[in-house]
């Protein structure tokens, strides 16, 4: 039995596409075992819900559904728009997580949060639902955000499985390889819906003016930088792993993989990527996957690091250089008073002589 989905209504936006009046859509975020994804609705829809949800069970479920409010709006209120927030999020999360299933066993619950149908066509439209909700959410710069963590994580789950792939190669595990290297394909292939997704709503956020231009290019670069991690981790996951073991099963590949010696040859060590080691220095974690240009990019990124912190060593050296300025000003001070003191010291004590000359004398 898969465990319920987690679910959250991190953010509200406000839309009036197709409407006579602004209306606050709530962006439910939620996180399955396999994926994540946001879905848009508004306040007429969870009404609809749980009206069919009480006609197909026969029952209201364990927690109940906010009310409707005559005189105020979401829109005009923020503070009632963040307690109907909360309170749609309870009445969301009670239902998933309460032991009785009746509720969210119907179809209405699983069409309402387009959740996965064991029908094809259920599936597919929750899938058209999804992409459209997503190309929606995107929109809304808070969401963006939860779905560049989501596309980042979908990189690193690439990354991984392409790394299990590598092993199981050279463990001579053909059925392992590939499982891994079909799983890489499919989180790449996530990952460029995703970019598309961030791209289009970046677009959508420009021409509403609902972030500034800084912050507008900044989120340009991080989309940059994931289609360009995921161009590279694209090359990665097309190269085939260099094994004795795949010699076996070169027959039914001629003419599209290289035989084991050639490409350990080429390779000097059989990694992939397509990088020639001029020499036999060792592999890491973070260059073993990386062909040429990531080595380059990975070698820029280090070479940034390590200037940030010889600027943050420069700074402490300067503290410590003005530290030991003030020092010496305080010990030049302190010797000049010591010499003073010498000198008085030295005064008293003639002065001293003289009255014990005259006291002998008298």
């Amino acid at each position: 039995m898969a465990p319920p989905p987690e679910i959250a209504i991190p953010s509200t936006s406000v839309s009036d596409e197709g409407s006579s009046k602004p209306y606050t859509l709530y962006n439910i975020t939620l996180r399955l075992p396999l994926r994540s994804y946001v879905v848009q609705k508004r306040y007429s829809e969870f009404a609809k819900l749980h009206a069919t949800l009480i006609e197909q069970v026969g029952a209201p479920p364990p927690e109940p559904l906010p009310a409707k409010h005559w005189l105020k709006s979401t829109v005009k209120s923020a503070d009632f728009a963040r307690q109907r927030q909360v309170g749609l999020e309870k009445y969301l999360r009670t239902i998933a997580e309460t032991p009785d299933r009746r509720w969210r066993d119907t179809s209405a619950w699983r069409a309402f949060l387009n959740l996965p149908s064991s029908s094809t066509t259920n599936s597919a439209a929750s899938a058209a639902g999804r992409v459209g909700s997503a190309a929606a959410g995107a929109s809304d710069p808070g969401t963006w955000l939860d779905m560049h963590r989501e596309l980042k994580q979908g990189l690193l789950e690439a990354r991984q499985c392409i790394s299990r792939r590598d092993v199981a190669a050279d463990g001579g595990d053909g059925t392992g390889a590939a499982e891994a290297g079909a799983a890489a394909k499919r989180a790449i292939v996530r990952a460029g819906t995703l970019l598309a997704t961030l791209s289009d709503g970046l677009r959508r956020m420009q021409e509403s003016s609902r972030l500034g231009e800084g912050e507008l290019r900044r989120r340009r670069d991080l989309v940059s930088t994931a289609r360009l991690e995921r161009d590279t981790l694209e090359k990665l996951s097309n190269s085939m792993p260099s094994t004795a073991s795949a010699a076996g099963q070169a027959s039914a590949r001629q003419g599209q993989q290289a035989s084991a010696a050639e490409k350990t040859t080429l390779l000097q060590g059989g990694r992939p990527g397509g990088r020639v080691l001029g020499a036999p220095l060792p592999e890491t974690d973070k260059t073993r996957e990386l062909d040429n240009q990531g080595v380059l990019m990975l070698q820029k990124r280090e070479m940034e690091v390590q200037d940030e912190q010889v600027e943050q060593l420069a700074a402490i050296i300067r503290r410590q250089k003005a530290m030991g300025l003030k020092i010496n000003e305080e010990v030049e001070a302190q010797t000049e008073m010591l010499d003073r003191m010498d000198q008085d010291a030295t005064r008293v004590q003639g002065k001293l002589k003289v009255a014990n000359s005259r006291i002998k004398k008298m």
